[in-house]
């Protein structure tokens, strides 16, 4: 099996090129690695262009989206899988790429394989050692994640639509409900260091509940859609007002917003069966 990286970046140069370097390092080395460079008004191309000229760089001069991004690389990959990473992560292990070849040719119902990550935005995982045993899990997280090109290019894959934010469930989603695995991997561990440049913890919180809310539009059979879309919000107000007043207040803004987005995401709805949709929702996280 041949292995794809693939990284989507906008504006974080600096970080990009500490991950850049360390995946110079590693042994196997990818057949490729793919780099978006989306909407990026620094120097992003003209580094990446000096430190990894080999790597093929797609360039959006108008940003869409960490989504859409990776679903084009996805689907222009060369290698049978692609090692999804962020512009502020790596993998730890330097013969990764091997072990990741072995673990999918044993296991040829592997969609997607996670692996847990180190990240300063957790301190207490920099120096944890244990991070449980392989299991099956309901999602997975696009800063670390290995995914076999041929089942993405068998299913719906990420959805655009979203921008960015929750393409990753949604896509397990579609997984397990055709029956293939998403297993959690703790023999590789990624080194996320999670720079907070261009993110917003407000801003994700409502762009992971309107995305959350058009996937089960798409994904959810008739009639389990509505209650199902109503516990969805209940849940993302009960997040929200745990995190005070002045975020719960401003729920509506991300209702409207998926409002606006319903017939969109009834344009592209693709049902699960709702013995699928089940089966992923009693999976863990």
């Amino acid at each position: 099996m041949t292995v794809s990286i693939m990284i989507t970046t906008r504006n974080r140069v600096s970080d990009l090129v500490h991950t850049c370097s360390t995946l110079r390092e590693l042994n196997p080395a990818p057949l490729e690695i793919l780099v978006t460079a989306d909407g990026c008004t620094d120097s992003t191309v003209e580094v990446l262009r000096s430190i990894l000229p080999d790597a093929r760089i797609i360039i959006n001069e108008h940003g869409l989206g960490s989504v859409a991004s990776r679903d084009r690389m996805m689907r222009e990959a060369r290698g049978d899988l692609v090692l999804a990473l962020d512009d502020d992560s790596y993998p730890e292990q330097s013969d990764c790429l091997s072990t990741l070849q072995d673990f999918f040719a044993m296991n040829p119902n592997l969609a997607i394989a996670t692996f847990p990550q180190r990240t300063d935005e957790y301190p207490l995982t920099l120096k944890q050692e244990y991070f449980g045993e392989t299991r099956r899990v309901r999602s997975f997280p696009c800063s670390g994640a290995c995914l076999r090109v041929s089942t993405y290019l068998s299913l719906q894959g990420f959805e655009p639509m979203f921008f960015h934010m929750y393409e990753e469930p949604d896509y397990a989603l579609q997984c397990v409900a055709s029956g293939w695995d998403v297993l959690f991997f703790p023999k590789i561990t990624i080194r996320h260091h999670w720079t907070s440049s261009g993110r917003s913890e407000f801003r994700n919180h409502h762009r992971h509940s309107r995305n959350e809310c058009w996937s089960t539009v798409m994904r959810c059979p008739f009639p389990q859609m509505i209650p199902m879309i109503c516990w969805r919000i209940f849940s993302q107000a009960r997040f929200a007002a745990r995190r005070g007043l002045s975020w719960l207040i401003r729920e509506p803004l991300w209702w409207c917003d998926a409002l606006k987005g319903i017939p969109g995401a009834l344009k592209r709805r693709h049902p699960v069966s709702w013995t699928g949709y089940k089966k992923w929702l009693g999976l863990s996280g």
